[in-house]
């Protein structure tokens, strides 16, 4: 099939590569000629493990193709996906549709024949009803407009999009329904499902699928509270309450709370949309609250610890991305935390595997960004650890003791034995544990 993706975001380069990759001829529609042109010699300006691959591979198969011309690209293909980066701020819902509509307005004045317009972007449901409105007003050619939300994770999306859980489809014609179920057959070969459903529980899929995982994180966070004061142990509750099968595992993991832009922009999306229909949100708005508190409680403790003064005292941190295996730093935990503790007069040093020109884009010469682990500890007092990499997992706990000034280290992420990292004459703070040493 001949696919045309607009938009060349962590979404968009996603969801063209990975169709390329399957064999279908993809163009990938952007306004911006200098990042078109840097994708067309295989430059990507995002971090994605397996992306940049990915891509390269299937230019040169001539597969995947850029264009800066909305027009071109559309009167060449079947499918058109909006993958466009969504709006961040808005008051309203018109806010967060009104760009996408204008798009596909556009669309809809160069088309020449039949297209099916397919929104994975993640918008409030009755999207995709204006969207059939715009187009009928702007065409006389025929069109359907399908619904396929996505469930992609940043540092995990090549991997999520060729091996999915599921694939959701809104659709109300069978016969868009049969194309949808022959573009995605190669990506669930092992069984998984293909759930087709109406346009509207298409929408509401992906935001009640972010609620649900925001409500585990909230949820496990307030119960770690209650350990910290009872003097509890989280992470034996949390393996007692994992057990069940009726919860599992899975974001089961106290921290410093979720960050990035999409859940946050999510959640605070079903609150507003909530309310535009007279729906009292009172949960929505709770866990947004817990989660906005996570990193003024991390900061108390660390207050408490220095009886609240850094002013001049070195800390150093490892990691700034808002998760692992990715350079994202928009929404990061990290932003806010670097934000506080310069306020108060700290010296910041800051080491992560992948962020650091993100770092120093954002904050300049206000921190030291290192580009090793090991040498920003030195005459260090005071180790902060905000982002779960795997290379922060099992540390040289001798080496780390020996460089710093003092050692005690407040662990956001629990990576850490409590017994263990004492015994190296560390004070350790974690979340929901007992401080030790």
């Amino acid at each position: 099939m001949k696919i045309t993706v607009i938009g060349t975001g962590y979404q968009g380069l996603v969801v063209g590569s990975c169709f390329a990759e399957s064999g279908h001829i993809v163009t990938c529609v952007d306004w911006d000629k200098e990042r078109i042109a840097l994708l067309k010699k295989g430059e990507i300006p995002i971090y994605e493990p397996g992306l940049s691959e990915l891509v390269s591979r299937n230019i040169e198969e001539e597969r995947l193709f850029f264009s800066d011309s909305l027009e071109e690209a559309v009167q060449n293909c079947l499918l058109v996906f909006l993958c466009m980066d969504p709006v961040i701020s808005y008051s309203t819902i018109d806010d967060m549709v009104k760009p996408v509509l204008d798009i596909v307005k556009v669309i809809a004045n160069v088309m020449t024949a039949y297209r099916i317009i397919v929104n994975k972007m993640t918008l409030p449901p009755g999207t995709a009803d204006r969207i059939k409105d715009v187009m009928k007003q702007n065409t006389q050619h025929p069109f359907d407009v399908v619904v396929n939300p996505d469930f992609l994770k940043q540092g995990t999306a090549v991997d999520d999009f060729l091996r999915p859980d599921r694939v959701v489809v809104g659709c109300e014609e069978v016969r868009v329904q049969e194309i949808m179920k022959e573009l995605y057959s190669p990506f669930l070969r092992t069984g998984k499902p293909l759930l087709m459903m109406s346009l509207r529980s298409a929408e509401l899929s992906k935001y009640a699928t972010v609620i649900m995982l925001a409500g585990r994180i909230s949820i496990i966070n307030e119960i770690a509270d209650l350990c910290a004061v009872w003097s509890a142990n989280i992470s034996e509750v949390r393996e007692a309450v994992g057990a069940d099968s009726r919860i599992g595992q899975s974001f089961l993991f106290p921290g410093i709370g979720y960050g990035g832009i999409w859940i946050p922009r999510d959640v605070e999306s079903c609150i507003l949309f909530a309310k535009e229909k007279g729906i009292s949100p009172y949960l929505f708005e709770a866990i947004q609250k817990v989660n906005e508190e996570r990193c003024r409680k991390f900061l108390s403790m660390i207050m408490e610890h220095y009886q609240n003064n850094i002013e001049g005292k070195i800390l150093t941190i490892w990691g700034a991305s808002f998760k692992a295996k990715t350079d994202d730093i928009r929404g990061a935990p990290s932003v806010f935390i670097i934000e506080a503790l310069l306020k108060k007069g700290a010296r910041v040093r800051v080491f992560d595997p992948l962020a650091g020109p993100k770092l120093k884009e954002r904050f300049g010469n206000k921190i030291e960004v290192a580009s090793k682990q090991y040498p920003p500890l030195e005459g260090s007092e005071g180790l902060l650890v905000l982002t779960e990499w795997n290379e922060f997992r099992r540390p040289d706990y001798e080496r780390m003791a020996q460089l710093m000034k003092e050692r005690v280290i407040f662990d956001g992420r629990n990576l850490y034995t409590p017994k263990t990292i004492a015994s190296y004459g560390f004070r350790y703070y974690s979340i929901g544990r007992p401080p030790v040493g």
